[in-house]
């Protein structure tokens, strides 16, 4: 199959490029490395060391004789070579990665909420007008997020994939209709989620594309066994107060000995997946495309939930870490469900790897191994939900 890999030079284009390339697909990176000058933009670098995409593409090539095209295109700008681009190569799909990922980055200022909009919406709305225009029957796969359903919407409910049966009162009696879920994002980033989903089921159901949505959970960890192959194959593992994750967060701190920082009371839950299985999952919408006239498919992409004060604990208990709590930079409930309706993927083959089988591995083999390359005063989150909450915060240990 020939892929076009948007957003392929990040945390989760990277290794998902480096993994279908390994199966036998042909791959091509589009990027325009906007996620490096983010990093010169915040002055914090990946903990792990990130090589230029030529030495990381020619290292793969050396190591495995096969070949990943690179194009860097800005997707939101650059319409006609999209275009283009797709016309010349023909791809038979598309992982479209390439929108700025990080809510806390997304709120931290009216420029970076500007930008957030601008890039996501005019980027998945130029890759489906492309598609179109091309005349190409090209599936996508787009990289959602759980956060398009909010958190503790739907109290204890166990969140659908994607759809909800509603009854419509009418004056012949109630008649059922599916409808995607309700939205309720949590940040700008999480906004722009909700506006694709829409975009998805417009040119769905007016041109016929087969797209794939996968509404995915937080990522944690860091290596794949392609990126394992080489340490100039390594994938980031972003700790600082924007695009952190918060499990990485929590073993990047523990790795130095700093306290493992929960917001708030720690009482939200979230959901969780392994990199190791975010690419085998792309890899599985990929063999099982939607039919041409068919719905989006959507997929809930994940594989475990927590709590983070538990997930502190949890880690606290293996490094013996301590646990402090600041003041929440988020507008969202101190505590919240999340039951998730995940059976999709388990059906089509996914072994998913969980907490308990690889926090030793991250804490050993790359938070301690890389500790010294963290800076410290990047730790703490500083972009807030809303003016007047506080930026800065003691921290408060218990």
């Amino acid at each position: 199959m020939k892929v076009l890999v948007l957003g392929g030079d990040g945390f989760c284009g990277w290794p998902t490029s480096l993994h279908l390339s390994d199966i036998g697909h042909d791959v091509t990176i589009v990027d325009n490395l906007s996620r490096r000058k983010i990093d010169l933009e915040l002055e914090v670098e990946s903990l792990t060391p990130i090589r230029p995409v030529g030495e990381r593409l020619a290292v793969w090539r050396a190591l495995t004789g096969k070949e990943i095209g690179f194009v860097n295109l800005d997707l939101a700008e650059e319409y006609d070579r999209l275009e283009a681009l797709i016309r010349a190569l023909e791809p038979d799909a598309i992982v479209h990665f390439g929108e700025q990922r990080a809510a806390p980055y997304s709120m931290r200022s009216v420029a970076a909420k500007r930008y957030t909009v601008d890039n996501n919406v005019r980027a998945t709305h130029n890759v489906l007008v492309a598609v179109v225009a091309s005349g190409l029957d090209v599936a996508v796969v787009h990289l959602g997020t759980m956060g398009v359903y909010g958190y503790g919407w739907s109290g204890s409910a166990p969140i659908p994939e994607g759809y909800l049966t509603v009854k419509v009162p009418t004056p012949d009696g109630e008649i059922d209709r599916e409808i995607l879920h309700p939205a309720n994002p949590g940040s700008v980033y999480h906004m722009t989620k909700t506006l694709d989903q829409l975009l998805f089921a417009f040119y769905a159901k007016n041109d016929g594309l087969r797209v794939t949505d996968l509404h995915q959970g937080i990522v944690w960890g860091t290596q794949t066994p392609q990126t394992a192959l080489d340490e100039r194959l390594i994938n980031r593992f972003d700790y600082d107060g924007d695009y952190g994750t918060v499990l990485n967060r929590f073993l990047m701190q523990a790795a130095i000995g700093h306290p493992l920082t929960v917001h708030g009371t720690g009482g939200q839950t979230r959901a969780f997946i392994h990199i190791r299985d975010t690419v085998r999952c792309v890899q599985i919408a990929l063999e099982n495309p939607p039919a041409r006239g068919d719905k989006v498919k959507v997929f809930n992409q994940v594989t475990e939930t927590h709590r983070v004060r538990d997930l502190a604990e949890l880690v606290a208990k293996l490094t013996g870490v301590e646990v402090a709590y600041l003041p929440n930079p988020r507008v969202e409930a101190d505590e919240n469900e999340l039951n998730v309706e995940r059976a999709q993927f388990v059906a089509l083959g996914l072994d998913p790897t969980f907490l308990s089988e690889g926090l030793l591995e991250e804490v050993r083999d790359v938070a301690s191994r890389y500790k010294d390359r963290a800076d410290t005063s990047k730790i703490v989150a500083r972009s807030v939900w809303r003016k007047g909450m506080e930026v800065a915060p003691d921290l408060v240990v218990r």
